[in-house]
């Protein structure tokens, strides 16, 4: 039987005064050890779904909750197990890879001799060892991508949210962070993400979910999405069921 590790139940978010929520009902189940990919249009409601499954964003009703070894837990208290990689680069440009990641090392209260090696085997794992004492500011846009989620992962998470976390790489960055998802995953990590990167994401997820308007219209695999509907890929499947109509 599949374990839950996230329960979603009639979650709204309304933004200020406006009577239109960002998210509209949504009732959602991850299932422990998944990766789960969560597509839509632009406004689609995606990052605000994603900032509220990490702790970020309080719903404004319903509930969302969390089993973690065979424990539950509300959004505050699993907030130890969490990881998040935002889009937006999260990190002191002005300072180096070392120093960021000893940083917020700390802030996660991991130990001093835990976090060396920790941040040793994650700057080898990302090519980035050799760079360790620059400046953030002075990398790349792959290798900023890259220790972006070095940083997302300090932890050692049992669920990983990522937000568009190969936008803007070179193919040889993108094969360095699916590489190392994959190996987390394969430890265990239930992974949930949005991408905007359709074609690729096709091979990464386990199942989607397909949100517009706020709103969860379709969820399964891709292969049973696809035959349900008789298109080819992913973008053909977002488009059939939400339109052609331009998001900006």
């Amino acid at each position: 039987m599949e374990q839950k590790i996230i329960e979603i139940q009639s979650v709204f978010k309304n933004y200020g005064k406006s009577i239109v929520p960002a998210v509209d009902g949504i009732c959602l189940d991850v299932v422990k050890g998944e990766k789960l990919g969560v597509f839509g249009p632009n406004g689609a409601g995606k990052t605000t779904l994603i900032s509220m499954m990490c702790g970020i964003l309080k719903p404004t009703r319903g509930t969302i909750n969390y089993t973690i070894n065979e424990n539950q837990f509300d959004a505050k208290t699993a907030l130890k197990f969490i990881g998040y990689v935002p889009q937006d680069f999260a990190f002191y440009p002005e300072l180096s890879a070392e120093q960021n990641l000893t940083y917020f090392g700390k802030m996660y209260g991991l130990n001093s001799q835990i976090l060396i090696k920790k941040i040793d085997f994650l700057l080898e794992k990302l090519g980035l060892s050799a760079v360790r004492h620059k400046k953030l500011s002075t990398y790349s846009g792959g290798m900023k991508r890259r220790i972006n989620l070095a940083i997302g992962i300090l932890n050692d998470p049992k669920l990983l949210f990522l937000d568009e976390p190969t936008v803007g790489v070179d193919v040889q960055s993108k094969y360095a962070i699916d590489q190392l998802l994959d190996e987390l995953n394969e430890k265990g990590t239930t992974i949930v993400f949005t991408s905007h990167h359709l074609k690729e994401s096709e091979q990464f997820c386990d199942r989607i979910a397909l949100i517009d308007k706020g709103k969860i219209i379709e969820i399964g695999t891709l292969q049973t999405l696809l035959s349900t509907y008789q298109v080819a890929d992913l973008e053909e499947l977002l488009i059939h069921l939400t339109g052609k109509e331009l998001r900006d």
